[in-house]
């Protein structure tokens, strides 16, 4: 079957450049990962390389006036960041589109920022369609850590992440210090009455969107796209600037009008010449990294913990 594209410069009457500029700005905030994650400069480039300390010094007391210094050293590993294309198909009836009355880049946008930010979180996250070029999953890389920890291991859910031997102090013992939480939504409703020894509450729910719900002083949030497999896992914590992303800044559009749209099984959704609508096709190229730094405590470690369901369930 013949397709149609209109190229990116064709599409430029189409969408306006203050509305790509947005979704790039927006992609980032609609993800609930990378706003905890630490962010770098654009890339400029496909790669981006960053030195990882592999090796550190060691410093020594003398044993006399006369003894001799010894020396130590300290290397480095690169870690390669690989920008790679995200995709989303919005399909648009035609009679939508020639409604002039129909803010039709105000409804899709939200869709389109949508569907990027659960990509990008189910790939950090489980691996979901993850690239090859990015790491290891969260939860993979936890695991082979042994870092995580069953719900009903401890006396109850506090233990399980704030105990001696809950997701917290796993991630402490390998030198990293927790600075945040994401959980499934679900999970919330074990955490809103979990108190301390004098009945104090331990977690703060937010009341407005701009102060983030906390859990023992650090910020919590919660997946509502369904990223979360909680047959896996129900919420990862960890030190969240070890994990970097950055975005190439390029975002592309091709308007499909010709095109069938199949599913994952190769059936046919929408048939665009026979059904008279139109698809616009949205991509962005952006790059992760897990850093993994030695630390003082562990050379064997890793930055984050996960809670999986109880054996069994």
């Amino acid at each position: 079957m013949t397709t149609n594209v209109i190229d990116r410069t064709g599409a430029d009457a189409l969408i306006p450049v203050e509305i790509s500029n947005e979704i790039i700005k927006e992609v980032p905030g609609s993800s609930k990962l990378l706003p905890m994650m630490k962010r770098l400069p654009n890339m400029s480039a496909k790669q981006k390389t960053l030195p990882v300390q592999s090796t550190l010094p060691e410093a020594y007391f003398l044993s006399g006036d006369m003894a001799q210094k010894q020396t130590s050293k300290a290397e480095w590993d690169k870690l390669t960041l690989t920008a790679e294309e995200l995709a989303v198909i919005i399909p648009i009836p035609e009679a939508v589109l020639d409604d002039s009355a129909y803010d039709i880049w105000g409804e899709i946008k939200p869709q389109i920022v949508e569907a990027l930010g659960a990509a990008i979180d189910g790939a950090i996250l489980f691996g979901t369609n993850k690239p090859t070029s990015w790491p290891t999953s969260i939860l993979d890389g936890a695991t082979a850590k042994k870092q995580t920890v069953a719900l009903g291991t401890g006396t109850d859910v506090a233990a399980d992440i704030m105990g001696v031997d809950g997701i917290m102090s796993l991630v402490e013992k390998s030198g990293f210090v927790v600075n945040g939480f994401y959980a499934d939504a679900t999970f919330e409703a074990y955490l809103r009455d979990l108190r301390d020894k004098n009945n104090n509450l331990l977690y703060n729910t937010s009341l407005v969107s701009s102060t983030p719900s906390s859990l023992v002083g650090r910020p919590i949030a919660y997946d509502n796209n369904g990223v979360f497999d909680t047959t896996k896992a129900l919420m990862v914590c960890g030190d969240f600037s070890k994990a970097v992303y950055s975005i190439r800044q390029d975002v592309t559009y091709k308007l499909l009008d010709q095109a069938v749209i199949q599913d994952t099984e190769g059936n046919i959704v929408y048939n665009l010449a026979q059904q008279d609508m139109v698809a616009l096709r949205v991509v962005m190229r952006l790059g992760v990294q897990i850093a993994n730094p030695v630390t003082r405590r562990s050379s064997a470690g890793y930055p984050f913990a996960v809670l999986v369901p109880a054996k069994g369930e």
